[in-house]
């Protein structure tokens, strides 16, 4: 009887969304990935943790971590996290990306990789990935090359070995691209969640839905979920 080679271990940040889903297909290729979800008091909370869930089953995670952290709920200041402040309909597609919109989550990327850095120093991963995208975005800071090199920094300065990295594989990618290399990878599409308000059905008119659909039309292929508007 043959035993399976051991592969490398990696954390993986999964939100549920489209980007996420395809990082994660990337991620089960080449190691055991064991994912961490956030729950920060976001509108679509319980819908993004159903389509992590799902997008963690698929792929094969060998485990998911559930985190609960209500301190964005508390901070406000996002669209997406206080009820006070509308999820904006997306202007004009060329638009978007040209400043940093009120559904920006301050500094939110800095303390999903702080937890995922941790949980990989204990599981022994050199590598944190997350479906981070720069091009064809809504513009966040925390989503550009520059923050995960000074991320990296940190890490090397701050962790007991200093092995660990955080990947963007796709952070230089098109949303079209990014579509296209999911189609190929199988990524589970149908189950990820990328809508801001809608948790039945997507909106279609916020940035994220708008991002996502023009995504797949311009890959010529059919977002298999759906949505309200299209």
């Amino acid at each position: 009887m043959t035993t399976e080679p051991s592969r490398p271990r990696a954390v993986l940040c999964l939100s549920g969304g489209m980007d996420s889903s395809v990082c994660a297909a990337l991620a089960a290729r080449d190691y055991d990935v064991f994912a961490v979800h956030f729950s920060y008091g976001q509108r679509t909370e319980a819908r993004e943790l159903h389509s992590a869930q799902e997008v963690a089953r698929i792929i094969g995670v060998k485990e998911l971590l559930h985190l609960k952290i209500d301190l964005f709920r508390r901070i406000g200041g996002s669209a997406l996290t206080d009820t006070s402040i509308a999820v904006p309909i997306a202007a004009d597609e060329a638009a978007i990306g040209n400043e940093v919109p009120v559904t920006y989550v301050p500094f939110r990327n800095a303390h999903f990789l702080s937890a995922a850095v941790s949980w990989a120093e204990v599981l022994g991963a050199e590598k944190v990935f997350i479906g981070a995208v720069e091009q064809d975005s809504s513009g966040y800071p925390d989503c550009r090359p520059a923050y995960y090199e000074a991320f990296n920094q940190l890490i090397r300065m701050g962790t007991k070995d200093g092995q660990i990295q955080v990947v963007t594989p796709l952070i230089q990618m098109r949303k079209s691209q990014i579509v296209r290399l999911g189609v190929e990878l199988g990524a589970p599409f149908h189950v990820s969640w990328s809508c801001y308000s809608g948790e039945t059905e997507a909106c279609g008119v916020c940035e994220s839905c708008v991002l996502r659909l023009r995504a797949f039309r311009e890959a010529g292929a059919v977002d298999p979920i759906p949505y309200a508007v299209a």
